[in-house]
């Protein structure tokens, strides 16, 4: 058996350690012998060795893109690693459903959108809608949760009026799109407008999309953020323990 060091983890291609690389990228040039040059020119001045380019495709209107393998000597130390992350109890959606009726005693509201500028609901229909994504049923399907998805491309402003007149509980944010970090501007929005209300403390705010992480989300000001991966019963879980335990310490049930 090969033993790692993991203080001094490479990439792994063909051998252990051997720091070979995938690398694949766009140049706004002609299509060409040159271009593939300049892709191995940069891959060259970027740190990388060896590099070679195995896939070579013109975009059109003078862009190519480009997939070159090469070598790494960096090397990070996987025993300093530490990541922020959620550490509540999933459970399933039988599980879900009894903690509410038993310990909440009242449906949980959880009010869902794409804010801002984003249309791409893929994700919170993933979570909110009833059909929910890869066998895993969304919150709409919940017999004790009031789900709310009001779609894509819904202002803040428009969120945080329909959570204060459904009393809801947690308000999901779902972005997509990231390009020139939109995600972050739109998202720092939503916790600004709250915070100017004198409104933060009263939802639970929770992010999602492609480019969230927990910490991420937490940087950012909200209670917690899922990536890739997350189902309905990770985000009702979180959302219903945060609940539960706010209830105690206003001491309800």
């Amino acid at each position: 058996m090969t033993v790692v060091d993991l203080s001094k983890v490479r990439p792994y291609g063909d051998t252990l350690n051997d720091g070979i690389v995938q690398l694949s990228l766009t140049l706004p040039v002609p299509f060409g012998d040159e271009a593939q040059e300049a892709a191995r020119l940069w891959a060259l001045a970027s740190g990388f060795q060896d590099p070679k380019v195995v896939h070579a495709q013109d975009l059109g209107e003078n862009f190519s893109f480009f997939v070159l393998y090469a070598r790494s000597t960096i090397s990070v130390n996987f025993k300093d690693i530490k990541v922020l992350k959620l550490s509540h109890e999933r459970l399933d959606k039988p599980e879900i459903e009894e903690r509410i009726r038993t310990l909440l005693g009242r449906r949980l509201i959880v009010i869902g959108a794409c804010i801002e500028s984003d249309a791409h609901t893929v994700g919170i229909d993933a979570i909110m809608n009833m059909k929910g994504y890869n066998g895993h049923k969304g919150l709409e399907s919940y017999h004790e949760i009031q789900a709310v998805n009001l779609g894509a491309q819904v202002a803040c402003e428009e969120l945080i009026a329909k959570a204060l007149e459904l009393s809801a509980d947690a308000l999901l944010i779902s972005q997509v799109v990231t390009q020139k970090s939109l995600h972050v501007k739109n998202l720092t929005r939503m916790v600004e407008l709250l915070e100017l209300e004198g409104l933060r403390e009263r939802f639970l705010l929770v992010a999602g999309g492609p480019r969230i992480t927990y910490e991420f989300a937490k940087e950012l000001g909200y209670d917690a953020g899922f990536g890739p991966g997350t189902y309905a019963e990770d985000v009702a879980s979180f959302v219903l323990e945060q609940v539960l335990a706010e209830q105690e310490r206003k001491g309800g049930r």
